[in-house]
């Protein structure tokens, strides 16, 4: 039989850094594949994809020992094995050691071979989160090895990193290529991109070393400073990462005002018809920032504007207003929004404010298909004034006449390509459409001046008349099932309620575990009621069903991990509850409650906590109990966390941080900017390396 030729590995270059991860020994095309898809693509992406955490896998503990919240090692033995297959298939291993306690393992994805492999009398190496249950402690899908008689249960002689992954690509698969990557760093000269007088100026260490020390801490490493982000290794990766984002923006910034704009001026006709059809006034913030807009439009060079306002403060009237400027002078308009869900919820308002001043708004979702579709964009092409959809409006095909406006709903959800993609619709030579992005997450001032230097902000800082405070208030864990009561009681009296499942993980697997095993647990204690679940391993219109049945009242109680956290508006859920709220950020736990208090009842929110709650958690949760105010949280949470949740989730083209936290890291600013200057005028080609380095494939977005 023929042998298939060997194809050799791309040859490691004399710039290793920009060499392909295929170049790497072992690494195939489908790990390639894996590998792109978390954004890593060069051997250098791998050096600063940097651990999430870390696990201390230095020591064994005992059952008796452990606590709900820890993240422990422990070694027993198998006592009993139970398969169930109540509601979804489930296996239940107990495990006992020698401190006569047991601790339950529970796996919801296993196969036939794993089950047969734990029997009784089997002992086990596991490591895991601890948690409570109804019997006791247990982990949920513990990391574990068997023990044959003679293995010695041997504890780890290092602090293991934890890396960001993706599905199909385990922890241990990830941590070995990035391992093999680490092997090619060159030496520190040849690494550096900042230049040497610059670095000793500013007392910046070896980059190399940082590297090293960040990807493989030493048996002596301090956890807590590690934990926190503070040490000095840290430390200079933050710099290097906060120097390249300053950088980036600068350029955007720079390229940006060498563009030219349509004139969206219009007679004003079509706006005061708008504000006078309104069954209520304007606040005096919607009015301050809506002539911000407007003064914005009529210039010849490009409006790149972020409105920012708390959930429910009126930041849609404000984008129709710009739209109507855009009509009448005779331009297009397209609102782009992260989900079908959002998306539809504007295209609701826009059609009912713009129809009756004769402006019809077009739809163009993914599920608008076949001759609908083809209709859509003939008109669109044809000049339709107003299109509204999700990132369906950018792809190929989508051709508009004169678009001179677009419109971005929580940018944060979308890469900067993807919305560059829809103002490139719009391009004309050297003329691009104006940009109008609104969020619904508050971003303070200092980290507005930071993470958005390539935008103007404005702050719609007050909410309308009318609307009902959330009650919020704190539970610990351990009062589970009186939460669970009062859900009950709550769907006796026909209202619903929302159960969000948080982790700290990025994995998504995990998210949509934790949700399931709620999923079981609420199921079986609200016999009666009808208990839907929504995760984001599920496919849109999976997820798309289910949301439609809560809105349709058929569904008493959504289990939902945070896919939930923005633009679901259902007037008749008046409860929430957030497992494990200590874990999250300021910024993300008022997002999620403001799905509540949407409707005239009075509404709830109770954030379950795991004890013991360190300090910074207690205060988190009372800033949630005492105040209703997005922007006041947003300050808070800066000023005790970081900008991590403000920033959104990491996506390919978005200038998001990996390590640096400009809270945490604020006094490196100063230096960052005298950097920046110095590099910008004297090193552009460092510069462009740099920029290549640390935001990878997004670099060529960088200039746009």
């Amino acid at each position: 039989m023929a042998t298939r030729p060997v194809r050799p590995a791309p040859a490691i270059g004399t710039d290793p850094g920009i060499t392909s991860v295929g170049a790497l020994p072992g690494v195939g095309p489908a790990l390639v594949a894996s590998l792109a898809r978390l954004g890593l693509e060069r051997v250098q992406d791998l050096w600063f994809h940097l651990p999430l955490r870390y696990e201390d896998k230095t020591r064994i503990s005992t059952i008796a020992d452990l606590r709900a919240g820890d993240r422990a090692q422990v070694e027993g033995v198998v006592e009993a094995v139970e398969r169930g297959f109540r509601y979804r298939p489930q296996l239940k291993v107990a495990i006992g050691d020698a401190s006569g306690q047991t601790l339950l393992l529970r796996f919801f994805h296993f196969n036939r071979a794993q089950a047969e492999q734990l029997l009784p009398g089997t002992r086990l190496l596991c490591y895991g989160e601890v948690r409570h249950a109804a019997q006791g402690l247990e982990m949920v899908h513990p990391n574990y090895r068997r023990l044959d008689g003679a293995t010695v249960a041997a504890v780890d002689e290092s602090l293991s990193p934890v890396y960001p992954t993706t599905e199909g690509l385990g922890p241990k698969r990830l941590a070995g290529v990035i391992g093999k990557a680490l092997a090619l760093l060159p030496p520190a000269a040849q690494l550096e991109l900042i230049p040497p007088e610059l670095c000793a100026k500013h007392g910046l260490t070896s980059l190399r070393d940082a590297l090293l020390y960040v990807h493989r801490p030493p048996p002596d490493a301090h956890l807590g400073q590690l934990m926190l982000g503070r040490h000095p290794a840290q430390q200079r990766l933050a710099f290097e990462e906060l120097l390249t984002q300053h950088l980036s923006l600068k350029r955007m910034r720079a390229a940006v005002r060498r563009r030219r704009a349509p004139e969206l001026g219009g007679t004003g006709e079509l706006r005061r018809l708008l504000l006078q059809g309104l069954p209520f006034r304007l606040t005096a913030a919607q009015q301050r920032v809506g002539e911000e807009v407007a003064r914005d439009l009529v210039r010849p060079q490009p409006m790149l504007r972020l409105v920012q306002g708390d959930v429910g403060s009126g930041k849609t009237v404000v984008a129709a207003l710009a739209a109507l400027a855009a009509v009448e002078s005779g331009h297009q308009v397209a609102l782009m929004a992260p989900t079908e869900l959002l998306a539809e919820q504007h295209l609701h308002n826009f059609r009912h404010w713009l129809q009756p001043l004769g402006i019809e708004v077009e739809w163009l979702a993914g599920k608008v298909t076949g001759k609908a579709r083809k209709q859509v964009l003939a008109r669109v092409a044809a000049g339709a004034p107003v299109v509204v959809g999700t990132h369906a409006l950018m792809q190929e095909g989508v051709a508009f006449a004169r678009l001179g406006l677009v419109i971005v709903d929580e940018q944060h959800r979308f890469g900067v390509q993807q919305r560059l993609a829809l103002r490139d619709k719009g391009r004309d030579g050297e003329r691009v459409p104006h940009q109008l992005v609104l969020t619904a997450t508050p971003i303070p001032r200092t980290l507005a001046m930071s993470a958005y230097a390539d935008l103007d902000v404005s702050s719609i800082d007050e909410l309308p008349p009318g609307r009902t405070p959330v009650q919020t208030i704190a539970i610990s864990n351990a009062r589970r099932s009186e939460v669970i009561e009062r859900i009950h009681a709550a769907c006796g009296e026909g209202r619903q309620a929302y159960w969000v499942c948080t982790l700290i993980e990025e994995s998504e697997q995990l998210r949509a575990q934790a949700a399931e095993v709620a999923h079981v647990e609420l199921s079986a204690a609200l016999a009666g009621f009808r208990v839907g679940l929504i995760h984001g391993r599920m496919k849109p219109k999976e997820k798309q069903a289910v949301m439609d049945a809560f809105k349709a009242g058929e569904l008493a109680v959504l289990v939902a991990t945070t896919v939930i956290e923005v633009g679901v508006d259902v007037p008749n859920a008046s409860l929430m509850v957030i497992e494990n709220s200590e874990r999250l950020g300021l910024a993300q736990l008022h997002q999620l409650r403001g799905r509540v208090g949407r409707g005239a009842v009075a509404s709830n929110c109770v954030l379950l906590y795991q004890p013991p709650l360190g300090q910074l958690a207690r205060e988190r949760l009372q800033v949630m109990r005492d105040t209703n105010d997005g922007f006041r949280i947003a300050e808070k949470d800066l000023e005790l966390r970081g900008p991590g949740e403000v920033l959104g989730t990491r996506q390919t083209g978005q200038l998001s941080f990996r390590i640096a936290d400009l809270a945490r890291d604020a006094h490196l600013l100063p230096a960052v900017q005298q950097v920046g200057e110095h590099m910008l005028a004297e090193h552009p080609r460092q510069t462009t390396q740099l920029i290549e380095r640390w935001i990878g494939g997004a670099a060529r977005y960088a200039h746009a």
